[in-house]
């Protein structure tokens, strides 16, 4: 074997990917699907052809699939082009329909993604509610802010993605119901993790986290949720048309990632629980989000005296790809939002995300090389010395 090749080849084998939360790996049997999906999906599904026929077959199956996953109805279900789009859709059509209401009420840790589509719909006029240090949403913020009659819609998330916290939706949606305002609930860091939540008017999902393909988002709307066309394209969600590969894969990847759910939950949870209790007892590492109510393999911590990125690059020359709550999905090296908003250092942070995949060995590995990462970073900025 070539001496660079076999570089390559012994490098692939040594690295762990612990940065999958929006981008997780592919199965082979997502990947295969994907193929039969260009092979019997090519032909355009709106078109009248035996061709377009199958290929439209197979978006239909795809969306029955995920809706039965998240409790849906398959004809209110839609495949837009990503998560982002599925967001601006969705938040400017209800607001639209919602006419002489004009504010949108978010949570002070939802994605970028949302929060720049509720501040472009409704400039100027997008309340935001506080959250605790755990990252739950203050009810009674959200109750005071759902008594103006100005509210077009309030949007608050399953789960985050960058502390793991998940959302107490049912006190969320008496808040909503009570003041009679949609709730638009992203669950992109939720679904194919945990039970998909119960109370919703819209929801917005993401199959590249669950496993699937990225460039696919999915809508979803309860019938009774209202909506208006505020886009100048004749396509209701996705323009340009559905990707029948992506759509088909999307569903496959569900399937096999609820098949297996409950008894890898059981592990990446229990693995998640060390890295918690490991990396606390580190100098100078917090531990952030809720330690119950969680997801199962999402787990972030801060690290005092120490540029995120450059604890990533350290991280990464030994093997492990992981992500940073320093950086914005939006690939800016901006402070983290989400962190500042829990009162947590918005600089030094750690995002692991575990896709099924990861074994014990890879996080034992992981934990004996943190803290010697941390102090190599720590001595190339001159950083003080902290007591254990």
């Amino acid at each position: 074997m070539h001496t660079i090749a076999r570089y390559r080849y012994d490098m692939q084998r040594s690295r762990v990917y612990l940065d999958s939360g929006g981008s997780a790996p592919l199965s082979g049997r997502v990947a295969d699907a994907l193929r039969a999906g260009f092979a019997e999906g090519w032909a355009d599904p709106a078109r009248l052809s035996a061709e377009s026929r199958r290929a439209r077959a197979l978006v239909d199956g795809s969306r029955e699939a995920i809706a039965d996953v998240l409790g849906a109805r398959p004809e209110l279900l839609h495949f837009t082009t990503s998560p982002h789009d599925a967001f601006a859709r969705c938040i400017a059509g209800i607001h639209a329909a919602r006419r002489g209401r004009h504010r949108i009420v978010v949570s002070a840790i939802e994605r970028d993604a949302l929060a720049n589509a509720a501040a472009f719909t409704a400039p100027h006029s997008v309340d935001t509610v506080a959250v605790d240090t755990a990252g739950h949403v203050s009810i009674e913020g959200l109750a005071a802010a759902l008594q103006s009659d100005e509210v077009a819609l309030a949007a608050v998330q399953h789960a985050n993605q960058e502390l793991g916290t998940v959302q107490r939706l049912e006190d969320v949606a008496r808040a909503t119901q009570a003041a009679d305002v949609p709730l638009l609930v992203d669950a992109t860091s939720s679904i194919g993790h945990i039970d998909p939540p119960a109370y919703w008017d819209a929801l917005v999902a993401h199959p590249a986290d669950w496993g699937g393909p990225a460039g696919i988002g999915v809508l979803a709307l309860e019938p009774h949720t209202r909506w208006l066309q505020a886009w100048p394209d004749g396509d209701d969600w996705a323009p340009g048309g559905i990707s029948v590969p992506l759509a088909l894969a999307s569903a496959v990847a569900l399937q096999e990632r609820e098949e297996a759910r409950r008894e890898q939950n059981d592990r990446l949870a229990a693995l998640v629980y060390r890295i918690r209790a490991t990396a606390a007892q580190v100098p100078g590492v917090d531990v952030l989000g809720d330690p119950h109510e969680r997801l199962p393999h999402v787990v972030t911590f801060s690290c005092l005296y120490v540029d995120g990125e450059v604890l990533l690059g350290e991280l990464d020359r030994r093997g492990f790809a992981v992500g940073s709550g320093s950086a914005c999905v939006s690939g800016t090296l901006e402070p983290s939002r989400v962190l500042a908003a829990v009162g947590a250092l918005t600089h030094g942070n750690v995002r692991v995300a575990l896709h099924p995949g990861v074994s014990e060995d890879d996080i034992e590995r992981f934990l004996t090389e943190l803290p010697d990462a941390l102090d190599v970073v720590r001595k190339r900025i001159g950083a003080p010395h902290i007591a254990s």
